[in-house]
């Protein structure tokens, strides 16, 4: 009987080992499933903004206002309060205003990979997070670009090569003298997915044959077809409405001959979906451009700050201003565009358009939301859930003086700040 409980007993303590080491077993295993599950959940990657004045980009502003940034978009945007900050980084931008990255809807940049490139990291210095080349990337120009992502650079456009009559000893592009040509010219872009088409309808001071009615209006067809829209360079009244009666779709520089009249006016309300760049000349007044020092060349910044006033040109700034506040007083939707390929160039055209007579808010639209409806830049714009998170902060508003645009603290691209500390020329 002793023996038969001594091994019941030894039975006993046995079970209970076992039961104590399945129990430890099942602890270990939760804790190591807890551990799992823990180092499984996304670490928290939100950047909140908070305290800045907000301009959104489509005429409304916020006040002390908070936007959230996660994965390069933005993901919230509203009133300080009123945008979690449950577990983001926070970042104090009180004081400062916050403004959509500037959208340029007309340069001619380099043709060259490495040059455009420089050219598309210069814009994004000043703010620029996209630009669109107009009608000078001729055959071979890496037009690939567009659809690559580059840190700290703007995004490309591009209309590829613009259409004209020939121009000899100028740029050549496509030079047509027949509607068939014309139609090949805009078949031959197509092909190369261009953005928007490009043609000039100026026969520069006299110089050369100018594309008639029956070429641009082959153009304008064969593109629609193509569901393409087409941007016209331009000079006089007369053109600008036979282009109208046509079917363009973009004015890639306003009426410059004369001050627009009535007529003109209406067949602008009879098509709302026309956009009008405006391109402004120079005012051909001195300006101060110390705001440059230390980001561009000293050469550079010297030869700006020798400019001396020009008559002509103040007459020629004269026409197009009147034209543009008339126009954008009339409702005519307005894009910033600057032409050239100049990098702080946006800068210098918001503040002729501002002097031209539109609201600094108008102006800020017109080179943000407007621009980048233009385009096709669904995700840019605006500062929206949803959106890019390409932003520019500024210390000073530009509400108040649209030269404030300048005073840049930083800019952020896709979420990601430029390096705008360590630029190199």
């Amino acid at each position: 009987m002793h023996i038969t409980r001594t091994k019941l007993h030894y039975q006993g303590v046995a079970t209970g080992a076992l039961v104590m080491a399945l129990l430890t077993m099942a602890a270990c295993e939760q804790a190591t499933e807890q551990v799992a599950e823990q180092a499984t959940e996304p670490a928290v990657t939100a950047v909140v903004y908070e305290g800045a004045r907000l301009i959104i980009g489509d005429g409304s502003v916020i006040e002390n206002g908070a936007f959230s940034v996660d994965a390069g978009q933005i993901t919230e945007v509203g009133a300080v309060g009123a945008v979690s900050i449950d577990g983001a980084t926070t970042v104090d931008l009180s004081g400062m205003t916050v403004m959509p990255a500037i959208v340029d809807t007309h340069v001619h940049m380099s043709t060259t990979r490495e040059a455009l490139l420089n050219d598309l990291r210069r814009r994004a210095y000043f703010g620029v997070g996209a630009a669109m080349s107009m009608g000078s990337d001729v055959e071979g120009t890496p037009l690939e670009i567009r659809d690559e992502i580059h840190a700290g650079h703007a995004r490309f456009l591009s209309t590829g090569t613009g259409i004209t009559r020939p121009e000899p000893g100028r740029r050549e592009v496509h030079w047509v003298n027949t509607p068939d040509e014309a139609r090949e010219a805009v078949r031959t872009e197509a092909a190369r997915d261009v953005d928007i088409i490009k043609i000039w309808v100026d026969d520069r001071d006299g110089q050369f044959e100018q594309l008639t009615p029956e070429l641009y209006g082959a153009v304008i067809d064969e593109a629609h077809q193509h569901d393409i829209r087409i941007s016209a360079h331009l000079f006089d009244q007369v053109d600008a409405k036979g282009l109208l009666l046509a079917g363009v779709d973009i004015f890639a520089h306003g009426v410059r001959d004369q001050d627009i009249d009535d007529e003109f006016s209406q067949l602008v309300a009879e098509r709302p979906n026309v956009v009008l760049i405006p391109n402004l000349p120079g005012r051909g007044v001195p300006a101060d451009y110390n705001w440059l020092e230390g980001s561009i060349p000293e050469a550079d910044l010297q030869r700006l700050q020798g400019m001396t006033s020009d008559l002509q040109a103040q007459a020629a700034y004269g026409i197009q201003a009147r034209n543009l506040a008339r126009l954008s007083q009339e409702g005519m939707t307005i894009a910033m565009g600057t032409d050239g390929n100049t990098p702080w160039g946006a800068h210098v055209e918001m503040e002729d358009m501002a002097e031209a007579g539109m609201s600094p808010g108008d102006v800020i639209v017109a080179a943000t939301g407007n621009a980048a409806e233009l385009l096709g830049l669904d995700d840019m714009g605006t500062l929206e859930a949803g959106k890019s998170a390409d932003f520019v902060v500024l210390e000073a508003n530009p509400l108040d003086d649209i030269t404030n645009t300048r005073q840049i603290a930083s800019v952020y691209l896709r979420g990601e700040a430029v390096d705008r500390d360590n630029f190199m020329w």
